[in-house]
């Protein structure tokens, strides 16, 4: 086979030593050298293999704490030489220096330092600067040496030994340097962010991101189309329990759920989702209740779509769900027996949320080789940042749905109208180019599905009626209180169609596009 290389040298320096013995096992069959220094070469010794420290190897000891341990001349140029260069060659052996063919390498936890500390001197004392410039070295040399960043590449690198008695040919080698290049825009791509972070710099000059694939999808959106899953984190700490795997659309879905929950806090609260918009949602103390009303909003659109509760399902509403058709079924945790009631259903997936975080604060939007990032719009409604501008006032209760609608409408697809009552969705009408059009839609439910509820409902708008033909359409409809952020030039206007007809009216000041 061309392009193989002989080892005949490697340099190991670990801060992950799981597997370590089956490398050294398989280095010494082949009688490759090694070289390595600090808590790895004191972990080589103790399992009984031979290793040169890297201080008796360059003749120079480390200093500033360890900062200085590997940037040396004859480890990097062992490293970087080329071996078909005569010049190189010559200046290796006048230098006494030897080629180095293998470098193992991964770097200090750093992500787990940054998850635990904002300390700055603590995130410092753990970037790794030795680590990652011999990976670089060592991928920008690929031609002649290999390198090896993850104990997941472990069992491909003794195969490959195995197969070319001791040597790597140049396909392989290749693979690695790309891995290994990736594995350093990771890393650095973890300490750009955690430095901005410290700053509270979102939009820096250059924006990285970083990411650790967690699962390959079937396809992605449609079956055309490749997909993937990655994580900011390790997991995604979404933990499945039935069903089949989830697909690119199930996953976005799940999200959507997940953003929309925010809204609850400390309240029980159902929430039901189809192509990332919810088609139902309630709070309520009685979980069973919730459930039923989130589902009564809109049960032609759940059926095929997903159902989150943030609270742990139990037997009644197992028994309730099971009795329906949904993609995914998400709780905070679900009890035996209602787990033995869905798991009958084969297709249905099963998941616990409880220990799910990874909601990102940024929310980017690709287009070929560009991309918008913006802050996630996480902007808490609250009382005091509402005006009530109409001469009737709304109640306790009446304010509270207001609130909770608007809360909904902002993770619905503009142009969108939420219409509640009693902390419940009853119709709601989405991506319209058109704000009446959505007016329409979402009373077009409500009559469908929940037409006594209508009458002293609220509305809620992501953004400001243009004109006066939506707030009368959701007056005539039963409407009685609306809320929205206003900033039309007929904003007066508004206000005096809804004294005029006795309507509630209220600006919330701040819009909620979602596109």
């Amino acid at each position: 086979m061309k392009n193989l290389v002989k080892i005949k040298k490697a340099l190991i320096s670990l801060s992950d030593k799981s597997d370590l013995k089956k490398i050294l096992d398989n280095l010494n069959k082949y009688k490759i050298e090694i070289i390595s220094s600090g808590g790895t070469y004191k972990e080589i010794k103790k399992l009984g293999f031979s290793c040169k420290e890297i201080s008796d190897y360059t003749g120079f000891k480390e200093m500033l704490d360890g900062r200085i341990k590997t940037l040396h001349p004859k480890i990097h140029a062992g490293i970087l030489s080329i071996r078909s260069n005569k010049k190189h060659k010559k200046q290796l052996k006048y230098n006494n220096f030897e080629e180095i063919d293998l470098v193992i390498v991964n770097f200090y936890p750093l992500e787990e330092v940054v998850k635990e500390t904002i300390n700055l001197d603590k995130i410092i004392k753990n970037i790794d600067i030795g680590g990652p410039t011999l990976v670089r070295a060592a991928a920008k040399n690929f031609k002649d040496v290999a390198v090896i960043t993850s104990p997941l590449q472990y069992n491909n690198f003794l195969n490959e030994i195995k197969k070319n008695k001791g040597s790597t040919n140049l396909n392989f080698r290749h693979k690695l340097a790309s891995y290994a290049f990736s594995e350093i825009a990771y890393y650095d791509s973890v300490i750009s962010n955690c430095l901005n972070n410290q700053l509270n710099l979102s939009f820096p000059h250059k924006k990285t991101f970083h990411g650790k694939l967690i699962e390959k999808l079937r396809y992605g959106e449609n079956p055309h189309q490749d997909g993937s899953f990655y994580s900011l984190s390790q997991e995604n700490n979404l933990n499945q329990l039935h069903g089949k795997k989830l697909s690119f659309n199930n996953y976005n879905d799940i999200f959507s759920a997940l953003s929309v929950s925010k809204i609850f806090k400390k309240n029980i609260g159902s929430i039901i989702i189809k192509h990332t918009n919810p088609c139902g949602v309630s709070s309520d103390s009685n979980p069973i209740k919730s459930f039923e009303n989130a589902f009564n909003c809109d049960p032609i659109s759940a059926f095929g779509g997903i159902v989150y509760c943030n609270y742990r399902i139990k037997k009644e509403l197992a028994h309730k769900l099971s009795k329906k058709f949904f993609e995914i079924i998400i709780g905070k945790g679900f009890d035996k027996d209602a787990l033995k009631i869905l798991k009958k259903k084969i297709n249905v997936r099963l998941i616990d949320s409880s220990n799910f975080n990874n909601l990102t604060n940024f929310n980017p939007i690709f287009h070929k080789d560009s991309f918008l990032l913006q802050d996630t719009d996480n902007y808490e409604i609250r009382k005091k940042n509402l005006t009530i501008v109409s001469n009737k006032k709304p109640n306790k209760d009446q304010l509270k749905s207001l609130i909770f609608a608007l809360n909904v409408c902002k993770h619905v697809k503009s142009n969108a109208i939420v219409l509640a009552k009693n902390i419940s969705t009853i119709g709601i009408g989405s991506g319209q180019p058109n704000r009446l059009d959505s007016c329409k839609i979402a009373i077009n439910k409500a009559n469908q599905f929940l037409p006594l509820q209508l009458n002293g409902s609220v509305a809620a708008s992501d953004a400001f009626f243009p004109f006066t033909d939506s707030i009368e359409k959701l007056i005539q409809a039963g409407v009685s209180a609306i809320i929205q952020p206003s900033g039309s030039i007929r904003d007066k206007e508004i206000i005096k169609f809804a004294n005029r007809t006795d309507t509630i009216l209220v600006f919330s000041k701040t819009r909620h596009f979602k596109h």
